[in-house]
């Protein structure tokens, strides 16, 4: 597969979360991708463990407020921005980049402070993508590509 060029932030979509072009920060000093989430809780339905989340912030134009819940996560240990260790709950979604579908896992986290509520980690970017650090929202041009198909 050949790699697509993208840029140090992209527009990327999550259908499932009904997150339409949201930017996300290109980050290949990270690992892990994570997702800004709000009111996490788990919860037990039907004898069942469920997690229950809301993802951006209110104010976000993207925002909707819709409750999520899912299944299927798990716990995991990862190292913040200032590499202390911390837990936080993984999920797998299908995301949206240059005009293409992905599985990933994202973990949730409190990216209130950051400028990007989306972060893109090199575990997604990996044998898929080469990032071009000198520009921005590259990969509009493959999404305008299969808009035409």
């Amino acid at each position: 597969m050949e790699k697509k060029v993208i840029g140090r932030k992209e527009k990327v979509s999550i259908p499932e979360f009904d997150l339409y072009l949201v930017w996300a920060k290109v980050d290949t000093g990270a690992y892990t991708s994570s997702i800004h989430a709000e009111n996490i809780q788990v919860k037990e339905e039907d004898g069942k463990k469920v997690l229950t989340f809301q993802v951006l912030m209110p104010g976000h134009k993207s925002y909707t407020g819709k409750e999520i819940k899912v299944d299927r996560f798990r716990e995991k240990s990862v190292k913040n921005s200032f590499g202390q260790a911390e837990t936080r709950y993984l999920i797998q979604v299908t995301f949206q980049l240059a005009g293409e579908e992905y599985p990933a896992e994202f973990t949730l986290s409190d990216r209130s402070k950051m400028r990007n509520p989306i972060l893109l980690g090199r575990k997604i970017l990996k044998d898929k993508f080469l990032v071009d650090v000198s520009d921005y929202n590259l990969a509009k041009v493959y999404r305008q590509k299969t808009e035409r198909k």
